[in-house]
């Protein structure tokens, strides 16, 4: 689980890459394409982008949008594979080399679990936006023995670096393992309040977000979001 840090003015190219929409080189094709827009404007190559600015994408044709869930593996990388990591968009394009689709979010490399994929740039914003307060559930594995006052204590407010992070439900499955649920998410957010309160986590794994569940998919595999689940979810994001 990470949020990018964004520090603006931002070239145009990675705003668009870190808010999920494609890769850079990706957005660099947008932009040349005639399909991405400043402020209303259309947007060139090397744009800045500012906190406060408005950036669409726009397509010329019709689109069908399609909705994934995915069981992303651990070790493997959202966005951004360096040297020979890989990343989700590597591994589905193997099973479907006709598949286009982005992650939404991200998950840190050595997590695992439900990740979001679509080619629908409108569900990016207000599923990740902060001021929101969809629900993410996870699954974690800490280095000890819970202590009888943890779900109390990991439930409140919990200073992470200076950041008191918002009251979220915490259940104790057995002696090293609970369930969280979040409606934010800080960078390394579950692992710091662990850190915080003297545990380690040794595995977490995403298991929903907002109604969609992970369910028995097998790491590596996809399916498709449908009917009355996909009404539901941008029914709940302003979509519909």
């Amino acid at each position: 689980m990470s949020n990018t840090s964004e520090d603006y003015p931002m070239r145009i190219n990675k705003y668009l890459a870190h808010h999920g929409y494609c890769t850079r080189r990706g957005a660099d094709t947008l932009i040349e394409d005639r399909k991405v827009f400043l402020n209303g404007k259309l947007a060139k190559l090397g744009d800045k982008v500012q906190k406060t600015d408005n950036v669409e994408v726009r397509n010329k044709t019709q689109q069908k949008f399609v909705y994934l869930a995915y069981n992303k593996p651990r070790g493997i990388v959202t966005h951004g594979a360096q040297g020979t990591e890989k990343e989700i968009s590597d591994l589905v394009k193997k099973r479907d080399p006709n598949l286009e689709v982005f992650p939404v979010g991200r998950l840190d490399k050595n997590s695992h679990g439900l990740i979001i994929l679509t080619n629908d740039g409108r569900i990016v914003e207000p599923l990740l936006s902060p001021e929101r307060t969809h629900e993410k559930e996870y699954k974690v594995q800490v280095n000890e023995r819970l202590r009888s006052d943890f779900v109390e204590l990991m439930t409140q407010p919990i200073d992470i670096n200076g950041y008191l992070t918002k009251p979220c439900k915490v259940e104790r499955i057995d002696k090293n393992n609970f369930r969280i649920t979040l409606t934010e998410g800080k960078n390394h957010q579950i692992k710091r309040m662990c850190d915080a309160l003297g545990y380690t986590v040794c595995d977490l794994k995403r298991v929903r977000i907002m109604n969609v569940r992970l369910g028995i998919l097998r790491p590596g595999i996809y399916r498709h979001i449908k009917g009355p689940e996909l009404d539901t979810l941008l029914q709940s994001l302003g979509l519909k």
